[in-house]
């Protein structure tokens, strides 16, 4: 398999491409293109596809949806899945050494992205075609051949656009990438929704309002007994509360704290004298791809397992992979066994003293597979010592005090442990924001702390292009 690339390079034609800015694009049109880029994905998040039926049946990614920035009936319907998976297949793969690349090599690491969207755009075709077939949108007999063919298609469409808009803000154009973009700005929506969302539902207790703030001043307000809305407020079940906001805040301000967690290295020249800033290696040294991938991992198996356990219940392989039951009153559907049950954080704290077995094992591979993540990125990213060491080489640039040999080693010395560590410390937050019930997740809010740190970092870089707003 060293020369898949070169097979797979005839079919690469077909795959669209973004093609770089000639010239460097000032900061103040990054921002509109990643406005506009925002602006066509919250258009796509509320157009419906055309010819589906909408029924009350289970939502296989219901779980994932904040995660994968989708939104169920709608051109975003597949959200980012497609693009996490295909670089999830790829990063497998590469890791492994079943295809073999020197992403140094510009021709290579060219036709290792080109593969990597070919994936993509085979894995939205697969996941459309899976989802109608599912009956989803409607069972076959009641859609036809060809509204269902046309529903592949806009599922597809759309699918497309989002890896062109991805690869169009990762090229330059925009700010971070089309997945950091979606994915915070889908949670942020969540977390802001169920806040304050004026839905309202009767729990049999009354008219109770969505939203956990509006819902806190509907119960002072309302109820005589001022003590017992209050505890109702901080606790009430099946919707969003005053203790799942609570929780939410906090994880925010943790993980803006691990965020300053680095260590600066200071670099210099070997040819002139003088400071030449430093290269930091932060805590968070592969950011937040270590828990996209694993959502993406987790997402795809409930998925799978959720569609077969619903054709074959009594199949036994199947209901090793996950057994699943609908919610009453809610149309999900949540994992009771197999092992997607125990790939998803417990819903109670019942169940977390009841079921010591489900915590140990989600634990471990939580932290487990963010650690392994976080360790085969910094290889595909080309962020090892030794990618480090012959970028500052090619920057004339080497650690201050070092020579080249010691330098490499000083690099050694922390960046492993901080992808290692730091994939350790990404999962142990998650578990902490999903033990807490903070609002979108344990992930989601991790994802989202960290990519807004990122645009605010890069908004203090370039602060200079920036006051020309003003």
């Amino acid at each position: 398999m060293g020369k898949f690339l070169d097979i797979i390079t005839p079919l690469l034609v077909i795959v669209p491409e973004v093609q770089k800015p000639i010239k460097k694009i000032q900061f103040t049109e990054k921002l509109w293109w990643s406005f506009g880029a925002l602006v066509a994905y919250l258009i796509a998040s509320q157009v419906p596809l055309f010819g589906i039926i909408i029924s009350n049946s289970s939502d296989p990614f219901y779980h994932m949806r904040v995660i994968m920035a989708s939104n169920k009936f709608t051109l975003m319907e597949l959200g980012i899945s497609p693009i996490v998976t295909s670089s999830l297949v790829m990063q497998l793969l590469a890791g492994t050494g079943l295809i073999s690349v020197d992403q140094s090599i510009k021709s290579e690491k060219a036709k290792f992205e080109a593969a990597q969207k070919l994936f993509g755009l085979i894995i939205t075709l697969f996941q459309a075609i899976a989802y109608v077939s599912s009956g989803m949108y409607g069972s076959y007999s009641e859609l036809g051949f060809f509204i269902s063919a046309f529903i592949v298609i806009q599922l597809s469409f759309s699918g497309l656009l989002v890896l062109l808009v991805d690869e169009l803000l990762q090229k330059e154009y925009g700010l971070g990438s089309g997945t950091s973009l979606f994915i915070t700005t889908n949670i942020c929506e969540t977390i802001i929704w169920k806040s304050l969302s004026p839905s309202t539902f009767n729990s049999g207790r009354g008219t109770e309002f969505e939203g956990a703030l509006i819902a806190l001043f509907h119960l002072l307000i309302t109820r005589d007994n001022k003590t017992r809305a209050l505890k109702e407020a901080f606790y009430r079940k099946n919707l969003p509360n005053i203790t799942n906001l609570l929780a939410t805040v906090i994880i925010f301000l943790v993980v803006i704290y691990f965020q300053s967690f680095r260590v600066e290295l200071p670099l210099s020249s070997p040819q002139t004298r003088g400071s030449y800033g430093t290269y930091p290696i932060k805590l968070f040294y592969t950011s937040n791809m270590p828990i996209i991938l694993q959502s993406a991992l987790v997402t795809n198996l409930f998925f799978v397992s959720q569609l077969f356990y619903k054709k074959f219940p009594g199949n036994v392989f199947f209901q090793l992979l996950g057994k699943w039951q609908e919610m009453p009153n809610s149309g999900q559907s949540v994992a009771v066994g197999g092992l997607s049950y125990y790939l998803s954080p417990p819903r109670t704290l019942w169940e977390f003293i009841t079921d010591p077995l489900h915590i140990i094992i989600y634990i471990a591979f939580v932290l487990g597979s963010s650690a392994i993540f976080s360790k085969f990125w910094i290889v595909i990213s080309n962020t090892t010592a030794n990618d480090v060491m012959k970028q500052l080489k090619d920057e004339n640039l080497t650690i201050k005090d070092y020579r080249d040999r010691t330098a490499k080693s000083v690099l050694n010395r922390y960046i492993p442990i901080a992808a290692s560590f730091g994939g350790l410390a990404i999962g142990l937050l998650t578990l902490l924001a999903d033990f807490l019930g903070a609002i979108g997740s344990g992930t989601g809010i991790l994802l989202a702390v960290t990519m807004i740190y990122q645009y605010f970092e890069t908004f203090v870089k370039e602060q200079g292009d920036f006051s020309a707003l003003f």
